[in-house]
């Protein structure tokens, strides 16, 4: 009887189908502290756990998402948060105190916030009433309300010291549930209970296979072209695709003694046939990149020339450079362990040493690889910006005041005259001026090379016919997922599980 009743109880459990919704990752989220997150990952994940003062609409212009603003002065702006304010995931009402106490924190030098540089405009911050925020500005800098993107935390858990990374408390439409390992993130959809759990799956043909199983029912980015083929092709898989603007990069550190030489750098650039890359091996899901910008942007550079592939300038560049057949430079390139940047790495290992560079590559896991980048222990890499919206990046990546914590110049770029020329831009008010100073500004980059450009990447979604609505960002992030519903409507709703919070 004993026997039977366990069986009837498990069968009657098994028969309950789950509804949660599982993501396939390629990397999980370094941190859900939207102060330090800097990877895409990162990012895109705190975007749907916290609520922003700014976001971007078309033409990556700053459009309000909890506040609109007004520009009292030039070095005055107020925003006034926009009604009904939302409720954090532990029920408290987000106010002005809150947008106060998290740009403070950021400010805090002993918070060590990677969002400091670019923030340290900043004078004061006042809240003349629970909805309104005043912020004061060094300079004029009309980029400011760019600047404001940031998830906002409850002031009362930063005042405890609340342990965000490891329990994130926003007030966006999803809530975080539980992190069983470090492979697994589930969140709840506050609109409907709707689960989804996060799963990081580092093989790209394992995250293939569960799609193809049904295992788990959406995919984006991270893919090789070759499998992006292939499932699209697959019966009951949805495939998404559009033009993207993520800025993949080699970056270099500046104070090596080898990649540290412009001469170098530009006999890299020469050597690289990104054409061929992108035809070949990307399957056309990119384009040429000449500057961190694509040309729709506003402050892109269409007529950029950039380096066109030639071997034999390369080669005579690296003999300016002091290098010939008995003394060819040795570099070391890291990327992570991911078998499709592996490829690419490999690729341009290849076509460097056919004009007289020798290079060998360490290969990590993301973690371990990002980290060494942020800590600048590498010669060369490769990475790709991601999602990037406003040019206070090139204050955080490439000034010389930006190196990390408080940036992300991490190869220690310093060059006076790109410095003096984002310090022009962002105290220029007028737009077609401020425009012609960043072109000039790209210009600059592209001569001195802190990064050779490679391309920007697509973005693609495939996803599972048992979902639908799940729309592609043009920026890739994960927007989409409060949409996403199931084919049919479940029989059992999402489970929902209360959280109380101090």
């Amino acid at each position: 009887m004993m026997v039977l009743g366990l069986i009837s109880i498990v069968g009657c459990t098994e028969a309950h189908p789950d509804y949660t919704l599982r993501f396939g990752l390629a990397n999980s989220p370094t941190n859900l502290d939207p102060r330090y997150a800097t990877d895409a990952t990162s990012a895109r994940l705190n975007r749907l756990l916290y609520s922003r003062l700014v976001d971007f609409g078309e033409g990556t212009i700053p459009i309000p998402a909890l506040a609109r603003w007004r520009e009292l002065s030039p070095i005055h702006y107020r925003f006034d948060l926009q009604k009904p304010t939302p409720l954090f995931h532990n029920g408290a009402r987000l106010s002005a105190h809150d947008v106060k106490a998290t740009y403070a924190s950021i400010l805090n030098p002993a918070t060590a916030s990677p969002h400091r540089g670019i923030l340290q405009i900043i004078t004061r911050i006042d809240t003349p009433t629970e909805n309104t925020i005043d912020f004061f500005l060094k300079q004029p800098d009309s980029l400011f309300p760019g600047y404001l993107v940031i998830g906002i935390l409850p002031a009362n858990l930063i005042a405890k010291g609340h342990p965000f990374h490891d329990d994130p408390i926003g007030s966006g439409p999803f809530q975080f549930l539980e992190r069983p390992d470090d492979t697994r993130l589930v969140i709840e959809r506050r609109a409907d209970g709707q689960r989804v759990e996060f799963l990081r799956i580092p093989d790209p043909t394992v995250r293939t296979l569960k799609l193809l199983a049904n295992e788990i029912h959406l995919l984006q980015n991270d893919l090789a072209p070759e499998l992006v083929t292939y499932l699209s092709g697959q019966r009951g898989i949805t495939l998404q695709q559009r033009q993207g603007a993520n800025f993949a990069y080699l970056g270099f550190n500046q104070l090596d003694p080898v990649v540290g030489q412009e001469l170098v750098r530009k006999a890299i650039a020469h050597a690289i046939d990104r054409e061929h890359i992108i035809q070949f091996v990307l399957k056309g899901r990119a384009r040429v990149a000449q500057g961190l910008f694509p040309p729709e942007h506003w402050a892109g550079h269409a007529t950029l020339s950039g380096y066109a592939y030639h071997p034999e300038e390369a080669k005579r560049l690296l003999k300016e450079a002091g290098y010939d057949h008995d003394h060819r430079p040795t570099i070391t390139y890291k990327t992570s362990t991911d078998p499709f940047r592996l490829r690419l790495a490999t690729i341009i290992q290849y076509q460097l040493d056919q004009v007289g560079i020798d290079v060998s590559i360490q290969s990590h896991d993301w973690g371990t690889f990002y980290g060494d980048i942020k800590s600048g222990r590498f010669q060369m890499y490769s990475l790709a910006w991601v999602g990037v919206k406003s040019p206070d990046i090139f204050r955080y990546a490439f000034h010389s005041d930006a190196i990390p914590p408080v940036g992300a110049n991490r190869g220690h770029f310093a060059d006076e005259v790109a410095d003096r020329l984002m310090m022009q831009a962002e105290r220029t008010l007028n737009r077609q001026e401020q425009q012609a100073l960043y072109r000039t500004l790209q210009a600059r980059l592209l001569d001195t090379l802190p990064y050779v450009p490679l391309w920007f990447e697509d973005h693609y979604a495939l996803t599972s016919a048992t979902i639908t609505g799940y729309q592609l960002s043009a920026d890739g992030n994960f927007d989409g997922l409060s949409q996403v519903r199931w084919m049919g409507p479940p029989s059992v709703p999402p489970k929902h599980i209360a959280r109380l919070y101090p």
